[in-house]
């Protein structure tokens, strides 16, 4: 079981958004669309062939929306997978989190049932079994970002013999998907931004390595700052992020009395998502309005973190001042 976030400021009861198919701080359109979460049981893993698989028609090239022919005959029980466009980019592995945009259709009448390039939003999301569908997983892994990937999903690598009703797929429907691999993220994975100078004195550093391991952070033996720090460490080029988005990250967090670190995805190799609804008020507020890309220094106060009330077993103390850096490989 993957360990629970010490940042997720919610219930206990509730679970974080990396478990889910769908995020709140997506659009609505996105949330209302049927992607390709994963179905309730997982089959035995598939036989993979070439076709037949429905022509492309138009929106030929990488990026561009695609319009994609009725399936002609039976579709094949297994899974058929083409690669249409081949990349030259960083291979996909399995539990990888992946930037794709994507259109899903029924083999049999080529109702398009979602789509990602008119929410012009990729969606992120594992490859990971109980994460997305099975059809997904294994027509993706080992595929290389900047290709397309056209394949048709029998119902037991799909949603099965349920199917799923909000988008009107039956329990008997072969789908089609053809899927655009923009990006890969893993454990290894880490900011590239610019780096920024670290001149303040009476601040941490943090270090600019991109190699995938923990940056160090040095506190400075000084008070802690009494407001809110958020500071590029190194800055990206991507979108900003806002208020209501959700993240895919890298963190590592330190206390500032002693520097002890406290929780870290790099000391548990795997990433974090989660919305900045779902954060300390720190999180969210430093966040907010930094760009993909970059890796950030966050000190947040006892009143915006966990102030008389911090996690249990978390190693925090009552109204302690914590460091984070935090690299933001996506926008969710």
């Amino acid at each position: 079981m993957r360990r629970r976030s010490l940042l997720i400021a919610v219930p206990a009861g509730l679970v974080t958004l990396a478990a889910c198919g769908d995020d709140s701080g997506s659009s609505s359109d996105a949330s209302d669309s049927a992607s390709p979460q994963a179905s309730a049981t997982s089959a035995p893993p598939p036989k993979i062939v070439d076709g037949p698989l429905p022509a492309i028609t138009a929106g030929t090239k990488f990026g561009e929306k695609p319009t994609v022919a009725k399936g002609s005959g039976e579709p094949s029980k297994d899974l058929a997978v083409k690669t249409v466009v081949a990349g030259g980019g960083k291979a996909v592995a399995e539990n990888d989190f992946i930037a794709a945009d994507y259109l899903g259709q029924i083999w049999q009448s080529a109702k398009v049932f979602d789509n990602s390039y008119d929410r012009k939003t990729p969606l992120i999301i594992q490859l990971a079994q109980g994460s997305i569908i099975d059809g997904w997983r294994y027509a993706l892994i080992g595929k290389k970002t900047g290709s397309r990937v056209e394949f048709s999903v029998p119902p037991t690598w799909g949603y099965g013999e349920q199917g799923n009703e909000q988008a009107g797929i039956k329990g008997d429907d072969t789908l089609v998907f053809v899927v655009d691999v923009k990006d890969t993220f893993n454990a290894r994975s880490s900011a590239r931004g610019k780096k920024v100078p670290q001149d303040d004195a009476a601040l941490p550093k943090v270090g600019t390595n991109t190699d995938g391991k923990a940056p160090s952070i040095e506190v400075p033996k000084a008070d802690a700052p009494k407001k809110l720090v958020a500071e590029y460490v190194l800055e990206g080029d991507g979108a900003e992020v806002g208020a209501q988005d959700s993240v895919l990250v890298q963190y590592k967090g330190v206390l500032w009395d002693g520097g002890k670190e406290f929780d870290s995805t790099y000391a548990r190799k795997q990433l974090t998502s989660f919305s900045l609804q779902q954060v300390v008020k720190g999180w969210a507020q430093g966040l907010t309005g930094k760009k993909v890309g970059s890796r950030v220094l966050i000190v947040i106060p006892p009143d915006l973190g966990y102030g008389d009330n911090p996690p249990e077993g978390s190693g925090i103390e009552k109204d302690s001042t914590l460091v984070f850096s935090v690299d933001i490989l996506a926008k969710m």
